[in-house]
């Protein structure tokens, strides 16, 4: 198997029902080695043997001080790290999570279709996507723009669905450095079908890839 990747789907607030569907996804999505834990006790646990460490739709306070020290010293010193959707609504009492992320989650209009605009093709996560990618999510408002301390992939083009607040300028999905560390992040992935699809799917994969050094 290829790199070991441990996916962590802990929830102490909201809970997508799409978690299992999306489990299921990255077991399936390349050559990875997925553990899937909702166990605190993972996280303060020796994170080295993983390439990277999967926040998949985990909500509230998820970590015990142990685990944000284990998961911070991680990342700094070259671990992995990808966050997915509700990733973003997570560990809001923890500063260093929001600095890993780059922004937090504010709200989302109803689940409905929209366009996602590719920023950046020259990465393994929107390379294989087209210029403007026709999606169906609920298209997350965050607390400031991520574009300060990332790299930008994906915009939400506001235009094309009801109820965006952030303007013409809504990063969706970037990566940046924290440390050592690889950080991945896409607001995509709310409803089961999205893990069916190709065009999400492969961008995990890139992200993942990408986050994992794999």
């Amino acid at each position: 198997m290829g790199p070991r990747l441990l996916v962590f789907t802990r929830t102490t607030d909201y809970r997508h029902d799409s978690i299992p569907a999306a489990v299921a996804a990255l077991r399936t999505l390349g050559d990875f080695a997925v553990d899937h834990s909702e166990d605190p006790a993972a996280l303060a646990a020796p994170l080295e043997p993983y390439a990277a460490v999967v926040f998949l739709s985990t909500s509230g306070e998820v970590l015990t001080p142990a685990g944000r020290e284990r998961l911070a010293g991680y990342v700094e010193a070259g671990g992995g790290f990808v966050g997915v959707h509700a990733a973003a609504c997570t560990e809001y009492g923890w500063p260093w999570y929001g600095e890993l992320l780059g922004a937090r989650f504010t709200r989302h209009p109803d689940f409905q279709p929209g366009r996602a605009l590719v920023e950046d093709h020259d990465h393994p996560a929107t390379r294989h996507l087209p210029p403007v990618w026709d999606f169906t999510d609920e298209w997350y408002d965050f607390d400031t723009n991520p574009r300060a301390s990332a790299r930008v992939l994906l915009t939400a083009d506001e235009t094309s669905y009801e109820g965006g607040g952030m303007g013409a300028d809504h990063p969706l999905a970037w990566c940046r450095e924290q440390g050592a560390g690889r950080v991945f992040y896409t607001a995509l992935g709310h409803a089961a079908e999205a893990y069916d699809d190709p065009g999400f799917r492969a961008h995990l994969r890139g992200g993942i890839t990408w986050a994992a050094r794999a």
